[in-house]
């Protein structure tokens, strides 16, 4: 009987917490099929819409030009994935198994940078990024994502969970470190390096900051970027704000849907959150 009423208080909890981080979300779909006058009613039961607006689709897609936002964001959140990937595996593969001098010492300063905020370093980045003259460019939105300091303590954890018995035995077998690291270690952690994936994709999808001052120009912007600027573009025209913050959504809901799981693999291990 006791457990029956703490699995009911339980759910209840589960379930009005879910309403409330849905409810956002919802409201925001419902905004966006309706009326410039409907969203400024103050009736709080004026929730539905009386008449879908299918018009406000088309007036976002002339104002704005998805085609090219969505390309430049694809590009960036696929080029930080990948980099991302190789120097996050190769470092916590480092760190996890070899044994060199002053590997604790930057271990520590890979975690004392993660534990900082990322607006400190953006004086500096930008500073080297203008310097190298790829501001309003695809790798000027890539470059602070070259290096993950939380892929690779994510990915250090990863490598530590593996058994000593197989790199003995590939030494055994005549395999070098790399060979080692290349055909053995790296295989196992495949499940680790797609729940870095979608953790970078999901970070790089979301950083609004660094895209508004490295890439001004709306032609080599990305989506979070553009619809800050419509923010302020189109302050009373709630509809159309709305109906293109839907649009923006779907690429990260497709990427939950078809990954779920190793998202959630992804929290799991790592212990974050994002």
């Amino acid at each position: 009987m006791k457990k029956t009423v703490s699995n009911i208080v339980i759910y209840t909890v589960l379930i009005l917490v879910s309403i409330t981080m849905l409810a956002p979300f919802v409201w925001m779909v419902l905004t966006a099929f309706k009326t410039t006058a409907e969203t400024m009613q103050i009736d709080p039961f004026v929730i539905v819409p009386h008449v879908w607006q299918t018009q406000n689709f088309g007036n976002v897609i002339k104002a704005v030009d998805f085609v090219r936002l969505y390309a430049n964001t694809i590009a960036m959140i696929a080029l930080r994935i990948l980099c991302a990937i190789v120097t996050a595996t190769l470092s916590g593969y480092a760190f996890a198994r070899l044994e060199f001098k002053g590997k604790n010492l930057m271990f520590a300063i890979v975690l004392v940078q993660m534990m900082v905020p990322v607006q400190i370093f953006i004086i500096p980045q930008y500073v080297m990024v203008s310097k190298l003259h790829m501001t309003n460019s695809i790798m000027g939105l890539v470059f602070p994502g070259v290096v993950s300091a939380f892929g690779t303590f994510l990915m250090r954890q990863a490598f530590k969970q593996l058994p000593r018995d197989l790199e003995e035995a590939a030494r055994l077998d005549g395999c070098s470190i790399p060979q080692t690291f290349l055909f053995i270690m790296s295989p196992l952690t495949r499940s680790s390096m797609v729940a870095l994936g979608i953790f970078t994709a999901v970070f790089a999808y979301k950083d609004l900051m660094w895209p508004m001052i490295v890439c001004p120009d709306n032609r080599a912007t990305t989506l979070a970027s553009a619809l800050a600027k419509m923010n302020a573009q189109y302050q009373q025209k709630y509809p159309e704000l709305m109906m293109a913050a839907l649009i923006s959504c779907v690429p990260m809901i497709v990427i939950y849907v078809l990954f779920q799981r190793q998202f959630i693999e992804g929290i799991a291990t790592s212990g974050g959150k994002l």
